[in-house]
């Protein structure tokens, strides 16, 4: 994937209005003038609370901002219209796009049925009651503002596994249907937390039902025609059985295009249990790099008394590089969310570094980093917080140099707790780069590059080190870099 550079185009309390669309159609071109080459987008239809919601509560799949539901016609993001220009746009300028998928469950259904349920105990969710009672609860989604179009299917209490409340008694909690599809027992091939992971919130959808099977085909594959697919990114994929996604990217692979980017959120720091999923998938999809982020948080919180030889401890991108999606935050680790693990503004340029210049991994870059953004939430304390998550202003520059200068072998010096260099040797019409970073003072490495680089002249690309630094008879040179930074040494004439 050395060739292909993801820009998360969102973050979770990105404003509402539905200026996003408009913003992707316009900052296209510069996008890929930068060096991006994929566009992640957040979910598309509508969700559960209409106009304010980011897209994880998943309403109707087939309302890309067209019908009046949830109220209003256009989603968080903007109306269908414009969604589509934005696609249209981005495929103009070279970019690709991928699609946030959420099939795990559904919120905000129509209709109250009665239903059969047993009580489960949160902690452990093969802990379920051996006695059913009736209830009633929301499991009915006929879509009325839509009234058909696009596809005519009702999803009932049939098409659920469990549901986090129910009505007469009146109850929170998780509580799993009874049906045709399961008598008490959850899907297989999901994480074990919590004994079995497969419930998460809301209506969990009830894939063993072969009529959801084939609407959630027959819906990837609509999107794809309506509006345009190069990639999806699957949410919540350590609760969605194993086998089904097999099955599903199988199918979008084969009916839209074989070369489908596919990443899946499967949010687990042990590389052991993800190399497990890979296998269940048949290794069709990449896994977000989770060890790796926490590896940066870590170090972004530990300051100068942690040893940088040990950043990729753990790392996907290590034993797993072909299916690794290396990323430095996302909207889930940013403040004031449930996986809140933000990584501290001073060591993103360095962690930027270590996975846009690197020979391994796809980068995935974040919305915040690269514009910025300011909102004010409630914390898990309660309180209100405003949050500033200011632009890491090397950022662009550290994508340019993926683009121009990340290219060849790859030679590591892991040599010091406190400062790292890796080389990229450039091809024979390429020019490549040496990277130097440290977490303490500023610092040098003597670098030898061999004697084929003997007398050439280098700057530090992202303009951290004024100075130019000219190699020995044998290609060395000491290579410069500022305290708790970055420096991108490349050859002078490449300027």
């Amino acid at each position: 994937m050395a060739e292909r550079t993801l820009l998360q185009f969102f973050h979770w309390y990105y404003p509402e209005g539905g200026h996003l669309w408009k913003e992707v159609a316009e900052k296209a071109e510069s996008l890929a003038a930068m060096g991006i080459t994929d566009l992640w987008i957040p979910p598309a239809y509508k969700g559960a609370t209409g106009p304010s919601s980011v897209g994880y509560d998943t309403y109707d799949l087939f309302d890309l901002g067209e019908f009046d539901q949830k109220g209003g016609i256009a989603t968080k993001y903007g109306d269908r219209a414009a969604l589509q220009n934005a696609i249209a746009t981005l495929r103009e300028k070279g970019l690709r796009v991928m699609h946030d998928v959420v099939l795990n469950h559904k919120m905000g259904a129509d209709e109250l049925e009665t239903v059969q349920v047993r009580r489960v105990d949160p902690d452990n969710r093969t802990d379920i009651e051996e006695d059913a009672f009736e209830a009633q609860a929301y499991t009915r989604f006929t879509f009325p503002g839509r009234n058909g179009t696009h596809s005519r299917f009702v999803w009932d209490m049939k098409c659920f596994s469990g549901v986090d409340h129910i009505h007469q008694p009146d109850e929170n909690g998780i509580f799993r249907l009874i049906n045709e599809y399961g008598d008490g027992e959850w899907d297989t091939e999901v994480d074990e937390e919590y004994g079995n992971f497969d419930y998460l919130m809301g209506n969990d959808v009830e894939f063993r039902n072969r009529a959801v099977y084939d609407e959630l085909i027959f819906w990837g594959e609509w999107l794809a025609k309506e509006v345009g697919v190069d990639g999806f990114r699957l949410d919540a994929a350590k609760h969605i059985p194993a086998w089904f996604f097999r099955d599903w990217v199988g199918h979008m692979r084969q009916s839209i295009n074989p070369e489908l980017l596919v990443v899946a959120e499967y949010w687990h720091p042990d590389p052991s249990v993800l190399r497990t999923y890979l296998d269940r998938v048949d290794q069709q999809l990449m896994l977000f790099d989770v060890a790796l982020h926490h590896r940066f948080h870590d170090a972004s919180q530990a300051g100068e008394d942690f040893d940088l030889r040990t950043i990729f401890d753990g790392a996907l991108v290590v034993s797993e590089p072909d299916y690794a999606v290396t990323l430095v935050d996302n909207h889930d680790t940013q403040p004031l969310q449930s996986l809140e693990a933000p990584v501290a503004p001073w060591f993103k340029p360095l962690a930027y570094a270590l996975i846009l210049l690197r020979e391994k991994g796809l980068p995935c870059v974040f919305y915040p980093d690269l514009y910025g953004a300011h909102y004010t939430d409630t914390g898990h304390d309660g309180g209100e917080y405003t949050i500033e998550m200011p632009r890491i202003e090397s950022l662009p520059k550290l994508i340019e140099a993926r683009r121009k200068y990340a290219k060849g072998m790859q030679t590591d010096l892991f040599d010091t707790d406190d400062c790292l260099a890796f080389i990229r040797h450039g091809t024979e019409t390429e020019p490549g780069c040496v990277v130097i970073i440290t977490n303490r003072n500023a610092t040098q490495k003597s670098i030898t590059l061999g004697s084929e680089q003997a007398g050439v002249a280098f700057r530090d690309f992202l303009g951290h080190r004024n100075e130019e630094i000219t190699t020995d008879e044998n290609g060395t040179a000491d290579f410069t870099v500022e305290a708790g930074s970055v420096s991108v040494w490349v050859r002078a004439d490449s300027l």
